[in-house]
C-alpha cells in the first residue's frame, strides 16, 4: 500500500505485505480456538464461509506480496477487498464487539497514509456500516448486543483520532527537522563558498592543532597542493618571532582566551626566503560548549596573512619622510638664513646692492629647488599610484624639437653641445605626452647636471615599429658599485664629483616609473 516515500513509508509497506501474508493463519488459527473453545465468539461458525474467508484472503495476500501497488487506483481497489473481508471476519465469525475488532485501526491508518483525511472517514465508515449489518443479519437490535459495538466503533475512531494527531505531529517535526536540516546545509555550503573565496588563509583545528578544515588561500600562502587534514599546524606552519625564535602555535592558541593578532611572525620559506605573516587566531566557541559551566571549546581557527609587502612599503614610508625631511630642511634654512641676512644688509650703509643681489638669487635658487622637489614628489606621487595619463598621437620628431629648443640655452650656459640624432622615418607615438616628456626631462636634466664638458645628444630612432628613445652624455660616467642602485628612490652616488651637484635622487626613479 505505498507509492513511495520517507524511509517510514517503506517500512510500512514491507510491514503490510508481511502482514497481509500472515492474515489468513491467524483468521485459521482464530477458527480452530473456537473450535476448541478457547475463544468464544457470539455468531454460529459456518465452516465452509470460514474457508472462502481464508482462501479470498489467501488470495489477495499472495498478489499483495507478489505485486505492490504503484498506481492510486490499485491502492484503492486493495483497500476495498481488505475492508470488505475484514468485514466479513466481523459479521460471520468474531462479531464486531470482539477485541479483534480493534484491528481495524491498522485499516484506518492504512487508508489515512495513502487518501489523508477522506481516507479515514471512509474507513471509519465502512466500520460503521459493519457494525449495522451484523445487527440486522443476526437481529440482535437489544441494547446489550448493539451498545458493545457502538463502543467499539467510538474506540476505534477515538483511538484513531489519536494515533493520526501523534502521526501528523511526527509529520510535522520531521518536516521541520528536514528543513532546518536542508537549512544547516545551506549556511554551512554558503560559509564555505565565503571562507574559500577569502584572500587570507583560514585554517581550523581541534584542541590538538589538528587541521580539520582549511580554505584555497591555505594552500597558495603555503605553496602546497598537498592535503592539509589531519596534519598538525605546526608542522604545516613552521613560524618564528621578531628574536628567531621558534612560536608554538598550538602552545599559543590554547593559552589564548579571545582573539590574538600577532604581527611579528615570520615563516620560513627557504633560508633565502622568509614570509612576514599577521596571523590572527581565537578559540571556536559553539552554542552548546557556551553552556557549559566548563571553560571549553570546540578548537581553534586561525587566519594568516602574507605582510611582507606591507611591511615593506611602510619602512619605505619612513625612509621617505625621513629623506624628504632632511632634503627640505636643508634649502628652507638656506632660504630662510640668507633672506635674513639680505634684511640686516639692507641697512647697513657699507652693503652694496651686488651683495643684496648675490644674498636674494642664492635664497631664489632654494626656493627654486623646492619647488623642483615638490614637483618631483607630485609626479612620483601619480606614477606610483598608476595613475594613468591621457593618450594621444604624439609627433615625436616635433618633441625631439621641443625638447632641444627648451634645453639649449641651459646646455649654452654650461658650454656643453646640445645634439639632435634622429632618424630620417620617425611615426608617431600614442602616450602620455605629460609622462613622456616628463621622463625626457629628468633624463636631459640630469644629463647636463653631471656633464662638465663635451656635449649631450638627444637621440630619436625607429627600428620596425618601435620608437627607441635615448639620452647620451660625456660626463663622468656612474661607477660599477652604483649602478645596480641607479633607479632607487632618493639614491645619490657617493662620488665627490657627483655630490658637489645637487639634487633630491627622484630623477631616475621616477623616469623608471614613469617608463613602466
Amino acid at each position: 500500500m505505498h507509492m513511495g516515500g520517507s524511509k517510514f513509508m517503506k517500512w510500512l509497506s514491507q510491514f503490510t505485505r508481511l502482514a497481509t501474508v500472515f492474515s489468513p493463519v491467524f483468521i485459521f488459527l482464530c477458527f480452530y480456538l473456537a473450535q476448541k473453545q478457547v475463544l468464544i465468539t457470539p455468531h454460529i461458525i459456518d465452516e465452509l464461509g470460514v474457508a472462502a474467508l481464508i482462501y479470498w484472503w489467501a488470495l489477495i495476500s499472495i498478489i499483495q506480496f507478489l505485486a505492490p501497488p504503484k498506481l492510486k487506483s490499485d491502492i484503492r481497489l486493495r483497500l476495498i477487498t481488505y475492508h470488505l473481508l475484514a468485514g466479513s471476519f466481523l459479521v460471520f465469525f468474531s462479531g464486531v464487539a470482539s477485541p479483534l475488532a480493534l484491528l481495524w485501526l491498522v485499516l484506518v491508518y492504512v487508508s489515512y497514509l495513502n487518501f489523508g483525511v477522506l481516507g479515514y472517514i471512509y474507513s471509519l465508515a465502512s466500520l460503521g456500516i459493519t457494525i449495522v449489518l451484523d445487527i440486522y443479519i443476526w437481529g440482535n437490535w437489544s441494547g446489550s448486543y448493539a451498545l458493545p459495538g457502538l463502543m467499539t466503533f467510538i474506540c476505534v475512531a477515538a483511538t484513531a483520532l489519536l494515533m493520526l494527531n501523534v502521526l501528523d505531529a511526527q509529520k510535522t517535526t520531521r518536516k521541520e527537522l528536514a528543513e532546518s536540516r536542508i537549512a544547516e546545509s545551506l549556511q554551512r555550503d554558503s560559509m564555505l563558498t565565503i571562507v574559500n573565496n577569502l584572500t587570507d588563509a583560514v585554517i581550523s583545528t581541534d584542541m590538538d592543532g589538528i587541521i580539520k578544515v582549511y580554505n584555497a588561500a591555505s594552500l597558495s600562502l603555503l605553496d602546497t597542493n598537498v592535503t592539509l587534514k589531519g596534519m598538525q599546524i605546526d608542522k604545516v606552519l613552521q613560524l618564528f618571532d621578531s628574536d628567531n625564535k621558534p612560536f608554538n602555535i598550538t602552545k599559543a592558541m590554547q593559552e589564548a582566551k579571545t582573539v590574538t593578532k600577532r604581527e611579528d611572525l615570520c615563516f620560513v620559506i627557504s633560508d633565502d626566503d622568509k614570509m612576514l605573516l599577521e596571523v590572527t587566531y581565537a578559540p571556536i566557541r559553539s552554542g552548546f560548549s557556551r553552556s557549559k559551566k566548563a571553560e571549553t571549546h570546540d578548537g581553534y581557527v586561525i587566519i594568516a596573512r602574507d605582510i611582507t609587502k606591507q611591511k615593506s612599503l611602510e619602512e619605505e614610508r619612513d625612509e621617505f619622510i625621513s629623506v624628504v625631511s632632511h632634503e627640505l630642511r636643508t634649502p628652507i634654512a638656506i632660504a630662510e638664513g640668507t633672506i635674513s641676512n639680505a634684511e640686516v644688509m639692507m641697512g647697513h650703509p657699507d652693503v652694496t646692492d651686488t651683495m643684496l643681489k648675490d644674498s636674494l638669487k642664492t635664497a631664489h635658487d632654494q626656493i627654486v629647488f623646492l619647488a623642483g622637489m615638490v614637483n618631483d614628489l607630485s609626479t612620483l606621487s601619480r606614477a606610483e599610484r598608476g595613475v594613468a595619463d591621457n593618450t594621444e598621437e604624439i609627433d615625436v620628431r616635433e618633441l625631439a624639437h621641443a625638447m632641444h629648443t627648451k634645453y639649449a640655452a641651459d646646455a649654452k650656459a654650461r658650454k656643453l653641445h646640445l645634439n639632435l640624432d634622429l632618424s630620417v622615418k620617425l611615426d608617431n607615438v600614442s602616450a602620455s605626452r605629460l609622462y613622456l616628456e616628463e621622463l625626457l626631462q629628468n633624463l636631459i636634466t640630469n644629463a647636463l647636471k653631471y656633464t662638465k664638458k663635451g656635449s649631450v645628444t638627444i637621440g630619436m630612432h625607429q627600428i620596425k615599429d618601435e620608437i627607441n628613445f635615448y639620452i647620451k652624455d660625456t660626463g663622468i660616467g656612474v661607477s660599477k658599485s652604483d649602478q645596480t642602485k641607479l633607479f632607487n628612490k632618493f639614491f645619490r652616488s657617493e662620488d665627490y664629483r657627483t655630490r658637489e651637484t645637487s639634487g633630491t635622487g627622484l630623477g631616475l626613479y621616477i623616469a623608471a616609473k614613469l617608463a613602466h
